[in-house]
C-alpha cells in the first residue's frame, strides 16, 4: 500500500478550517504561532472566525490555507502517519514542500503570503477570474477559449479531472467563453472564488516578482517524491523545484497528469491534509481502479484515516 499526501489551493478555504484540531492538538497550534509570527496579522482568527470576504481575498488565503494544511500535516505525522509521495493543487504544492522537507514553515508561509499580494496586485481586482467548464472534453474547451480570445485574455489554468477545465482570463473573455461553453453543449459552467486570472500569462509580473523572493531562499532537495503542477511529474532537486514554482504562476496546472502519475508508480491511496474535500472529488473522478480516498481537516476525519491504517496494519 503506497499513500500520497494531497494538499489543497485556493478555493478551498472556509470560516473555521483548522480550529477543531487547534483546541485539540499542540503540534496545530505551535504551527498557527509559528505562521502568524511570519505573517504578521492574526492569522488564527481569520482562519476560525473571518469575515468570509476577508478570507477571501488572494493575500490572506495563501497563509491560511497553507497554515491549516501544515496543521493537519503534523498532526498526522504525531499519530503516526507518513506519506511515500505529495502532491499539491496550485498553492497547495508549497504545503506539499513543507512535507517533503524542502521549505521551512517559516519560508513557505512567507513565500505564499507574497505570492498572493503578487497575484492579487497583477490584475485590478474585479478585471479578471477564472471559470471552471463542466462537461466537455479537452479539446471542445480549446475550441471554446478560440473563440472567446476574440475579445480577450483567456487560457486554459487548471486541467482538474476529466470534464473539468479551468479557464483564467479577462472577465469579458471568460463571459464570452460561458457563452460559447453553453453552445458547445457544457453541462456548466462555474466562476470560482478566486480574485484573479492564476496560471495565466496575465501573471507573469506576479511570477517575475517572485522569482526573486525564491532565489533568495533556501531550498532543500525532496526527501520524499513531490510531483509538480507544471509537468505532472517529479522534480527531484531544489533547482527543479524553484523553476517549476515560478513557472507554475502563469502555467496551467497539470493535476490530472499528476494523478495518473502517482497511480502508474504505484500509489493507491489518496489522503487530502487541509481545508475541503475539493481535491478528493477530482481524485474520484481521475482513477478508475480501485482507490481509497480520504481526508483530514479535523478531529473526525482524522479517526476514519487512523482506523483505515489501523484495519490495514
Amino acid at each position: 500500500m503506497k499513500t500520497a499526501f494531497l494538499f489543497p489551493g485556493q478555493g478551498s478555504q472556509y470560516v473555521g478550517m483548522g480550529e477543531d484540531l487547534y483546541r485539540r492538538y499542540e503540534v496545530a497550534r505551535d504551527v498557527f504561532s509559528t505562521a502568524e509570527a511570519v505573517v504578521g496579522f492574526p492569522l488564527k482568527d481569520l482562519c476560525f472566525q473571518g469575515p468570509r470576504e476577508e478570507l477571501q481575498k488572494t493575500a490572506y488565503t495563501q497563509p491560511a490555507i497553507l497554515t491549516t494544511s501544515i496543521a493537519c500535516l503534523r498532526v498526522l505525522e504525531v499519530s503516526g502517519i507518513q506519506p511515500d509521495v505529495v502532491a499539491g493543487h496550485s498553492l497547495g504544492e508549497y504545503s506539499a514542500l513543507v512535507a517533503a522537507g524542502v521549505l521551512s514553515l517559516e519560508d513557505a508561509v512567507r513565500l505564499v503570503q507574497r505570492r498572493g499580494q503578487y497575484m492579487q496586485d497583477a490584475v485590478p481586482l474585479g478585471t479578471g477570474g477564472m471559470v471552471a467548464i463542466l462537461g466537455l472534453d479537452r479539446p471542445a474547451v480549446e475550441q471554446v477559449r478560440q473563440q472567446a480570445a476574440q475579445v480577450g485574455v483567456v487560457e486554459i489554468a487548471n486541467y482538474n479531472c476529466p470534464g473539468q477545465v479551468v479557464l483564467a482570463g479577462e472577465m469579458r473573455a471568460l463571459e464570452a467563453a460561458v457563452d460559447a461553453a453553453r453552445a458547445a453543449g457544457a453541462k456548466r459552467s462555474v466562476l470560482l472564488a478566486v480574485s484573479g486570472p492564476f496560471h495565466s500569462s496575465l501573471m507573469r509580473r506576479a511570477a517575475e516578482k517572485l522569482a526573486v523572493d525564491l532565489e533568495g531562499t533556501a531550498f532543500d532537495d525532496p526527501r520524499i517524491p513531490v510531483v509538480a503542477n507544471v509537468t505532472g511529474d517529479y522534480v527531484r532537486t531544489a533547482d527543479e523545484v524553484r523553476a517549476a514554482l515560478i513557472r507554475q504562476i502563469y502555467s496551467p496546472v497539470r493535476w490530472e497528469e499528476s494523478i495518473q502519475r502517482l497511480v502508474a508508480d504505484g500509489v493507491t491511496v489518496f489522503v487530502e491534509v487541509g481545508p475541503g474535500r475539493v481535491l478528493s472529488g477530482l481524485v474520484s473522478r481521475i482513477v478508475r481502479r480501485k482507490t481509497t480516498v480520504l481526508n483530514v481537516e479535523d478531529q473526525a476525519t482524522l479517526e476514519k484515516v487512523l482506523a483505515h491504517y489501523k484495519g490495514v496494519g
